[in-house]
């Protein structure tokens, strides 16, 4: 068994070309390019039970080599995986199920019958391959690059493979992404956890791509520095898998909660105060401010217009085509890899940063509620969207973590005060301002008397 730990990234045929002449990886590589044809078999029951396990099965022809691979549930953080990987060598193209046993095969599995396995899709692809090489600190750093350009095929359905992966072979994931950033500087690169194998399944059935990540255990005792991470590592890697699903079938759903989890994502990296100076998070908020600057007018603007959610998706291949989306995604997961907000802060940074979330919380809650002044927006509600950042930082801590909060129905709370913020969200009229200013102003009252609300702002 080994251990896999690799990036993907999906890029356009161009910038595969582009990558193979790229100065840094051209300095850096220790081997030349190899051009290999890789042809793969993915097998499953009828009822795909190694998919509904996270388990990946195939063989490989490799030349005249013949190769069974089983890799196991892993986990995946914002586009870095983390796998296990079983190989054995094979005379010919026909499974082994003999070999699926004792520690590699899942116990969730144990029961199987493994004579219902049989070949579901194939992908077969050119690999151009080469071992990238360099000093970093006082350690060594090697990694696989690897070109692949070809198909996955299932059935009568069939999907470009156009990708870059980078898999360690020695030196800290840190690497990984310190490599694909540098790359993504000047080349369009969209880091992307999709398998192949996840790829050939999504043919059979669109909706088999699972969009939904875990969410992240948080409980009162945990430190700030925990829960942030937790969270912010959470959004990101929901937001790339959103971004490849939206990208693979247009659905309009998908793109308004792309805009919403960087929305929830700007809001977090906002919300921190000395626990995450601004100076510290100042990049990654200006790449979230430029991007919400242009999808979110359009996402409000394509609730009511056909016409912009018809547009959309060409919109948005051709941001996927500039480097500006694959370029935050990857130096967000470096700053988040590295705890880069807590590397300069003060002693009361670090002290905040230390303490109890379901300490930490409440505080900030009625910090953001008190300044938030109800009732001056239930006598002026005409102001009410210049308290949108405001009302996001409490909606977003409301929505990943009011588990914590040992207050009555909180859950009601966040959804009132997701009612006050599509009521600020809404754009004024003349024909519109009476009906809408008395929804926030009585809005606006509904919250200051609830329940939460209140004992939250004692």
């Amino acid at each position: 068994m080994q251990k896999e730990t690799e990036i993907k990234l999906r890029v356009s045929r161009e910038t595969l070309i582009a990558l193979r002449e790229h100065p840094l990886l051209k300095k850096r590589n220790k081997s030349g390019w190899e051009r290999r044809e890789l042809f793969n078999q993915y097998f499953d029951t009828p009822s795909r039970e190694l998919a509904q396990a996270k388990v990946a099965l195939r063989i490989r022809r490799d030349g005249d080599e013949f190769i069974q691979t089983l890799k196991t549930r892993g986990q995946s953080i914002a586009g870095l995986s983390e796998r296990n990987e079983y190989d054995w060598a094979l005379t010919k193209a026909k499974l082994d199920p003999k070999k699926l046993d004792g520690d590699c095969w899942p116990a969730s599995l144990a029961e199987l019958d493994k004579k219902q396995l049989s070949a579901i899709f194939t992908t077969d692809f050119v690999r151009e391959r080469a071992e990238i090489a360099w000093g970093r600190g006082k350690a060594k750093v090697v990694i696989e690059a690897a070109l692949d350009l070809g198909k996955v095929i299932a059935g009568s359905h069939s999907e470009e493979i156009c990708e870059l992966e980078l898999e360690l072979r020695q030196g800290e994931p840190a690497a990984l992404l310190e490599l694909a950033a540098e790359l993504a500087a000047d080349l369009a690169l969209m880091p992307c956890d999709i398998s192949k194998a996840e790829r050939g399944y999504r043919l059979f059935d669109a909706n088999s791509y699972s969009l939904s990540l875990p969410a992240p255990e948080l409980n009162a005792e945990m430190a700030l520095d925990d829960a942030f991470a937790a969270l912010a590592w959470h959004l990101l890697g929901s937001s790339q898998r959103l971004a490849e699903q939206y990208r693979f079938n247009g659905h309009w759903r998908l793109l308004l909660d792309w805009v919403e989890q960087l929305v929830e994502l700007r809001a977090l990296l906002g919300s921190l105060g000395q626990a995450a100076p601004r100076v510290a998070s100042h990049e990654l908020r200006n790449h979230l401010d430029a991007l919400l600057a242009d999808w979110r007018p359009r996402a409000l603007a394509g609730q009511l217009d056909d016409a912009v959610r018809q547009a959309a998706p060409a919109q948005f291949a051709e941001e996927l085509n500039g480097i500006r989306w694959g370029l935050f995604s990857l130096q967000a997961s470096r700053w988040l890899l590295a705890r880069s907000w807590a590397a300069e802060r003060n002693n009361r940074g670090n002290r905040q940063g230390a303490a109890p979330l379901g300490n930490w919380l409440p505080t900030l809650i009625k910090d953001e509620g008190v300044a938030l002044q109800l009732k001056r927006y239930q006598q002026q509600p005409e102001d009410l969207a210049e308290q949108l950042p405001r009302i996001e930082r409490l909606l977003t801590w409301l929505h990943l973590a009011r588990s914590v909060l040992d207050v009555p129905e909180v859950d009601r709370l966040y959804g009132e005060l997701c009612k006050l913020n599509e009521l600020a969200c809404r754009p004024l009229s003349p024909e519109l301002n009476p009906e809408l200013l008395a929804e926030r102003c009585a809005q606006a009252q509904t919250v200051q008397t609830l329940k939460a609300w209140k004992q939250l702002m004692k």
